[in-house]
Formats: structure tokens, sequence, C-alpha cells
């Protein structure tokens, strides 16, 4: 017997109605389909990643993300909820997102990053070592090998950082982790660390940290005042 064809109706949410195409972010959006495919690959379909979405209604009921429309229902999409719980606070970042890597690690969060890591590889690795993918690539969260993941929304880093403190709201450590290799820092005497500073940083600087896996040192530069207004602007909320 060949499937009934017809449309849904699809409510999407404003905070995600950035990831559909431009012609469908106003109003109900209108969807074929035949009776087989989920609903989950329907919303995958609009560009509504699965990792970005959470509860789903059809007709006033909720459903999994296995229901299989059918014509003439009405769906609605709920976002996701902020914070989001996940197993452990531990992230994977893409190729793309080094500097957002960098200043997660400042913050205390253990985050791994290659600049030369393939799809397959980043995905066996969040599964290998429960951590949660962070990326802007759709098609890398579509992948059902996947177990945990998020778009990382806002185009600069300091909008990137702010939208995963918003979504995860993870336990904080800031000057704790190596911004270079995630290794935990330690502080140390001047002494240890001063044949690899300047002159000028050893004169303005008093309390100075190594990193315990690449030794590489550190101190609080220009730019931790930043970093800290962050930080206290989330926990503030």
């Amino acid at each position: 017997m060949a499937a009934e064809s017809g449309t849904v109706e699809i409510s999407i949410p404003d905070e995600l109605r950035f990831m559909l195409p431009v012609r469908q972010r106003t109003g109900v959006v209108r969807v074929p389909v035949d009776g087989v495919n989920s609903l989950l690959h329907v919303i995958e379909s609009l560009g509504v990643s699965r990792t970005e979405f959470g509860r789903l209604e059809v007709n006033g009921r909720e459903v999994s993300s296995d229901h299989r429309p059918t014509p003439g229902e009405q769906v609605v999409v709920h976002a996701r909820t902020r914070p989001q719980p996940v197993p452990a606070h531990r992230y994977l970042l893409d190729v793309h997102l080094g500097t957002l890597a960098r200043r997660m690690r400042t913050l205390g969060l253990d985050t791994s990053y290659s600049n030369d890591a393939d799809d397959p590889e980043l995905v066996e690795q969040a599964i290998a070592e429960n951590r949660v993918l962070l990326t802007r690539d759709r098609g890398l969260l579509r992948r059902k090998a996947l177990p945990d993941g998020a778009f990382v929304r806002g185009q600069d880093p300091d909008a990137q950082l702010a939208d995963i403190l918003d979504r995860f709201r993870p336990p904080l450590a800031p000057w704790t982790r190596c911004p270079s290799c995630n290794g935990l820092l330690q502080g140390v005497p001047v002494e240890k660390v001063e044949h690899l500073i300047e002159p000028g940083t050893r004169r303005s600087y008093s309390e100075f940290f190594q990193c315990n896996d690449c030794g590489r040192p550190y101190w609080h530069g220009a730019h931790a005042e930043g970093l800290e207004q962050i930080v206290a602007s989330v926990q503030a909320d």
C-alpha cells in the first residue's frame, strides 16, 4: 500500500528559528510527510539539529522523536531546557573552535581540542572519553552515534563562551588548566619558571603557575579581567 502524502504543521520555538531556512523563519512551518520517516528526520530536514530540541508534542500529547507524523498533525517543538544536564562536564571541540577551547580551559573546564581531527575521529573520541561535542557543524551533530553534542551559538569567541556557560552552567575553576594542552596547573615559585619568562614579566607579576603536562608557565595577564567579568556575570544569574 502506498504511503499517504500530505503535510504537518510544525511550530518551532523562537530561539531555534535561526536554524531554519530564511523563508520559514516566521509562522508555522508546513512540511510534507509520508507516514514513513520519523519526526526526528522531519525536524532535522528543516535544519534543526537533534541536539537542540527537547520535548515534542503532537496534537497536544508528548511523543518521542521516533514518532512517524501523518498528514494533518500539529507538531510543537520545544527547545532544550537550560541549564542542560550532561553526564559529565567534559567537552570536545571541533577544529574551528580553537579560541573557544583556550578560553574554556582558562576557566578550568576539561576541554579537549585538536586542530586536525576529522568528524569520525571526533565522534569516536566523544564516545570513548564521555565528552560533549561542541561544534557549529550541523552535519556533525546529525551523526547517530554521537551521544551528546551541542551547536555553539555566536560568531565570536566571547559570544560562544557565554552561550556554553549559559547552556551547561558547568562548575568553574579559573586558572587551574593549561590553555594550550588542557593539563592541570599548579602554583610555583618564580624561581622555578624565571628561565622561561621575560624579565619584564618577572618584575610585573608575583604569582606564577606551571602546567604539569607541557611545562608552560602562566601568570594573570591583562586578559584575566575580561574572563573574570564573564565568570561573575554567569555566577550572578
